[in-house]
Parts: C-alpha cells; sequence; structure tokens
C-alpha cells in the first residue's frame, strides 16, 4: 500500500552566522501547498516558533518558490542600489554615509541592507538573483533590472584594487597589501563569491603580495589557495599590519571597527587604508597622517602618493 502522502514548499530565509536564531524566532513561515492536511501539519510542526503571533504564511506552491528568490532579489538589491550612489556621490564630492543615514530615515526604506560597500558575496544572493534571471530567459522575459543588479556588484567588487592603484599611482609590483577580512561578511567562514578573492587575485596580476587576517576564513582561505609565494596569512590583525605598503578592510568584523590609527600609521610603511565597509570616522582618520580611500566619500578621488 501507498501511504496518502503531499509535497509542500517551505522555502528557508536564514542568515549565515545566525541560522539557529533565525529558525527559532522567524519574521515569517512561508508555505506553499493546496493541502488543507499541510496547513495543519505545518501549524503543528512550526507551534512552537509560532506562538507569540501566527507568522505562517500560505500561497500556492509556486508563488512560495518564487517568494524565496524574490526575497533575496530585493535585498541585493537594495546593496546594489546604495553601491551605485556610492560611486555617484564619490564623483559629486559627497559623503554617503550622510545619504544614507538620510534615505534610512524615510520608514518606507529602512537602514536595513543599505550599506555601501566593496559588493556582496556569499551563496545566496549571487546563485538567487542569477537564478532568477536565467529563469526569466527561459520564460522570454528580459529581465534587465536583476541583470543589473548582478552588474553593478561585479564592478563594485573591482573598487578596492581601482583605489589602490590611485593610490599608488599604478604602480602596484613589489608592494605587499595588509588585508583584513576574507570571508564575504562577519561571523562565517564562507569566502564564496567574497570580493577579497577579487582583490587578492587582481593583486597578484599586479605583482603585488598579500598579508591577510580573517578571525575565521583563514583555513577557508589557504583551501581555495594552497601555498603561495605572495600569500601569507598570519594570526592577528597587528601582524598583518607590520611593515605593509597599504591596509585594505574587506570584511566589517566587530575587531576591525576600533583602532589606534596613529598605531596604525607607525606601521604601515605608507600611509594608507582603503576602507571597503566604511567602518571609520575619516576625519579621525586624516587627523592620524593618513590617507584614507573609503566607499562613496568623496576624498576617495585623490591621489595619495
Amino acid at each position: 500500500n501507498i501511504p496518502e502522502y503531499a509535497v509542500c514548499s517551505n522555502p528557508e530565509f536564514l542568515k549565515e552566522g545566525a541560522a539557529i536564531e533565525d529558525f527559532t524566532k522567524p519574521s515569517r513561515i512561508v508555505v506553499g501547498t493546496d493541502s488543507e492536511k499541510v496547513r495543519e501539519l505545518m501549524h503543528e510542526c512550526y507551534g512552537p516558533y509560532n506562538r507569540n503571533h501566527d507568522k505562517l504564511i500560505f500561497m500556492d506552491v509556486r508563488a512560495a518558490e518564487l517568494t524565496k528568490y524574490a526575497a533575496n532579489a530585493m535585498l541585493a538589491t537594495k546593496i546594489s542600489f546604495m553601491n551605485e550612489m556610492s560611486q555617484l556621490a564619490e564623483h559629486l564630492n559627497v559623503d554617503v554615509e550622510q545619504v544614507r543615514l538620510g534615505i534610512g530615515s524615510d520608514p518606507r526604506i529602512g537602514y536595513q541592507f543599505i550599506y555601501p560597500g566593496c559588493g556582496y558575496g556569499g551563496s545566496c544572493f549571487p546563485k538567487d538573483v542569477q537564478a532568477l534571471a536565467r529563469t526569466a530567459d527561459s520564460v522570454g522575459y528580459d529581465a534587465q533590472l536583476l541583470k543589473a543588479v548582478e552588474a553593478v556588484n561585479y564592478r563594485q567588487k573591482e573598487t578596492l584594487f581601482t583605489k589602490l592603484e590611485r593610490a599608488f599611482d599604478g604602480d602596484l609590483a613589489g608592494k605587499t597589501i595588509a588585508i583584513w577580512g576574507l570571508s564575504f561578511k562577519p561571523n562565517t567562514d564562507d569566502m564564496r563569491a567574497a570580493p577579497s578573492r577579487v582583490l587578492m587575485e587582481s593583486l597578484w596580476k599586479a605583482g603585488a603580495k598579500v598579508v591577510a587576517y580573517d578571525p575565521e576564513a583563514m583555513n577557508e582561505t589557504h583551501r581555495i589557495y594552497g601555498k603561495r609565494d605572495d600569500l601569507n596569512l598570519v594570526g592577528t590583525r597587528e601582524i598583518a599590519a607590520e611593515g605593509a605598503d597599504a591596509l585594505v578592510i574587506c570584511t566589517e568584523w566587530k575587531s576591525f571597527r576600533a583602532v589606534d590609527f596613529s598605531w596604525l600609521k607607525a606601521k604601515l610603511n605608507f600611509p594608507v587604508i582603503v576602507d571597503g565597509r566604511n567602518l571609520y570616522n575619516p576625519e579621525d582618520v586624516k587627523k592620524a597622517g593618513l590617507m584614507y580611500y573609503a566607499v562613496g566619500r568623496g576624498d576617495s578621488l585623490q591621489t595619495a602618493l
């Protein structure tokens, strides 16, 4: 006898580094089904995590599948939009962080996912945006916005190398560049589509060396790139900065947010910081005698050396 069964779509919305928290305290629980029995069973299944108010949202199976892709594509779109604004801000000599606060105060926009930076990575956003664009192509629709989101993100990952080239007047051969942060975001060792990878590979092509530190992703970096003469993975951020020709911040780990800039200037061969996550107040960095190349903060366009 074949037992009675049904199939439903129950997409996850879990962030890397916060999966358990997101599962036990979800903002919503999406279930795609056309079965009343499945509705009953899913209510029972999620009962322990659904007590405060009913977070279950039932819909068609195909709608649930599209909801998953659309949610990630929407978040990726916010990131790429803000990165597009950061490029415009630099050319207009505007501090994009002021713009971020200005637009984020509008409750229709909000502050989440509008931080300018060096591009999104990981497995979910790139994969889902690309998959949704290909799905559109398969049904004869040209999803121009989705393709633009990916194009802007790819371009944004090149901005750190571009700023270093500008700082050193195009001559990076023989330079040693310190990198703080290798994972695509904090609280994970995931380096899939990480901006740090685009930067390191561009530096190697230019003849530069990399000395890098990340609180979690050192083993993953070694797994990906193996042993190289132009890559030195070290145990602390302090060792990475010692004697480097410039410092680049790729990941916004909390341990990178507080820095003695006078100490940092003494450690670096050249007073250059390229901050891919806008962690610092430009005035504080400049007071210590450092050149600060951030993302969309106006003065990043000048040549440092």
